[in-house]
């Protein structure tokens, strides 16, 4: 029988809880969501959207009403990378299961979202890389407040995914 705890991944924009995430409920069985796709079918708009038109309190608002609306179900939940900012997220977080951080060098962000063709809010803008840099600095020690850390280097791929895999069927 699949355990009831939820696998949450959290992390930075860029990343990889999106793509990893779906790879891990692949290789588990497990179902898969991702708290800003489910925003976004909420709003019926991108997230550049939601902040456009609502604004990131707005935004952070819904994105806990969306955990509080969250059943533990054993799947793996990606999660926004602003996520950790309020700490009544992190009840929910804990309620609903594990919580991994998948960190990841900043240097290897900056290469990932210098060529990804999602938009991020947060980074619209011409100094988006020392943005990163500070957001960065501000969550990282928010992050570490999972229950594990992951460090992911270089390309995302499959292997990825299968390490981590490995390593939470040993701890869970």
């Amino acid at each position: 029988m699949q355990d009831k705890r939820d696998w949450i991944l959290v992390g930075m924009m860029g990343a990889g809880k999106s793509t990893v995430g779906r790879e891990l409920a692949r290789l588990s069985e497990r179902n898969f969501a991702d708290t800003d796709s489910l925003l976004q079918n909420r709003f019926g708009r991108s997230i550049s959207q939601i902040f456009d038109v609502y604004g990131e309190a707005t935004f952070r608002d819904h994105e806990h009403s969306i955990l509080k609306g969250l059943e533990p179900e054993g799947r793996v939940l990606a999660t926004g990378g602003g996520i950790v900012l309020r700490e009544d997220n992190w009840e929910e977080l804990r309620r609903l299961g594990t919580t991994i951080f998948l960190e990841t060098p900043i240097e290897t962000l900056i290469e990932r979202l210098a060529v990804s063709r999602k938009k991020r809010p947060l980074l619209e803008r011409e100094d988006w890389q020392e943005a990163l840099r500070d957001l960065y600095s501000r969550r990282e020690p928010l992050y570490r407040k999972a229950d594990h850390t992951w460090l992911f280097t270089g390309n995302l791929s499959e292997s990825c995914a299968h390490e981590l895999f490995l390593q939470l069927k040993e701890l869970t």
